[in-house]
């Protein structure tokens, strides 16, 4: 027990860090709070709610993960260097794929709603 519990504070920690310190971390974390009550107005059912959420989860781990990369490549060369460049730009293709499936989702259970697919 004593290890879950160390384990989570450390989570919270990594995350109040990235609140702190990532713009895009904090946009996404506001975005989870955001799509948490508007996906009790779009979901048709328990399934799709867990799949809005979990698109938006996707979308803030995918988000943390560029962020240690991109930390780790400033700590280890504040220099340019095309390899860092190509690791961070994979970091942030990532990003937009994670961004991409949680528009898709949206967009699909929003035009089910609205009848409209």
């Amino acid at each position: 027990m004593n290890l879950i519990l160390r384990s989570l504070r450390n989570s919270f920690d990594g995350l109040r860090h990235g609140y702190r310190e990532q713009r895009k971390v904090r946009l996404t974390l506001w975005a989870l709070g955001l799509a948490i009550p508007l996906a009790f107005l779009i979901a048709d059912g328990p399934w799709q709610w867990v799949a809005l959420i979990a698109a938006v989860v996707l979308s803030l781990t995918v988000e943390l993960l560029n962020s240690c990369a991109e930390e780790l490549c400033d700590h280890i060369t504040p220099e340019r260097h095309p390899d860092i460049k190509a690791v961070k730009d994979m970091g942030s293709a990532a990003v937009f794929g994670a961004h991409l499936i949680g528009v898709l989702i949206w967009a699909g259970a929003t035009l089910d709603r609205l009848e409209l697919f």
